[in-house]
């Protein structure tokens, strides 16, 4: 997993500190740049796209060491990460603009520790998030047993129109498999929620899964009354077949 919390090293970190600062302004006062001023220690000259005006937050969940952190910088910067990572300390974001049916999305995506420590912290940030991807390692029984207690959490702390996703990854490891795609099928439709299996190392499915958030969001956004509910799972499944040769395995 990941190495850095916003805002703080891992040996200073106190869980007890948690603060949120919103910056608000005129579009070209500077925000941005203020921001990565603070995050990375410069000033990067040259015009910044104005910040996008649709944006939801994502967040990502699920015991540590699932892949959440190589699930997140594949879709970020579709590269795959060797390595020990060490394990995220809180909780860390990313940024990405997609288009949606012509319609640049910004998507703040918040990676989370998995570990127990963590809750408190990570707790305070369910009430912001629209759409919550949570992921169980496929070579994992555990990972995959402890899902229910992580849907009871999101029901217990999340909005209640979250939208929620259930990812099994790690999916090219097949020769280790401990979880059945069928199991992981089955506990989705338990409790209504769409399913697909991932892979951060070869890319699989991954962009389809932050695609498939994105337009569920846009889409409540923007629907009229009268429209019909976009069918996330729908979508999914056409997407996978339209790309079966490619790469939506």
């Amino acid at each position: 997993m990941e190495a850095r919390a916003a805002g703080s090293g891992a040996a200073g970190y106190d869980e007890a500190l948690l603060h949120k600062t919103i910056l608000v302004g005129d579009s070209g006062v500077g925000k941005t740049s203020l921001l990565v001023q603070f995050d990375q220690g410069k000033f990067i000259p040259g015009s910044f796209s104005a910040t996008v005006g649709i944006g939801f937050t994502v967040m990502l969940l699920g015991d540590s060491g699932v892949g959440k952190t190589c699930f997140l910088l594949q879709f970020k910067d579709g590269a795959f990460l060797s390595g020990t990572f060490i394990a995220t300390v809180g909780i860390d974001f990313r940024n990405k603009v997609v288009a949606v049916d012509g319609v640049k999305v910004k998507l703040q995506i918040w990676d989370t520790a998995g570990q127990e420590r963590f809750r408190s912290v990570t707790h305070a940030y369910y009430r912001d998030a629209q759409a919550l991807l949570l992921l169980y390692d496929i070579t994992s029984k555990m990972s995959f047993d402890n899902i229910r207690a992580w849907l009871t959490e999101i029901h217990e702390y999340a909005q209640k129109d979250v939208v929620i996703m259930l990812l099994g990854n790690k999916a090219d490891v097949s020769s280790e498999r401990a979880v059945r795609t069928e199991d992981g099928a089955s506990l989705a439709r338990e409790y209504g929620v769409p399913f697909m299996e991932t892979s951060a190392k070869t890319g699989m499915n991954v962009e389809l899964a932050f695609l498939a958030i994105a337009k569920e969001l846009k889409q409540r956004a923007v629907r009229l009354p009268d429209e019909p509910r976009f069918q996330i799972q729908d979508y999914i499944e056409s997407q996978k077949k339209k790309s079966s040769c490619c790469a939506f395995a």
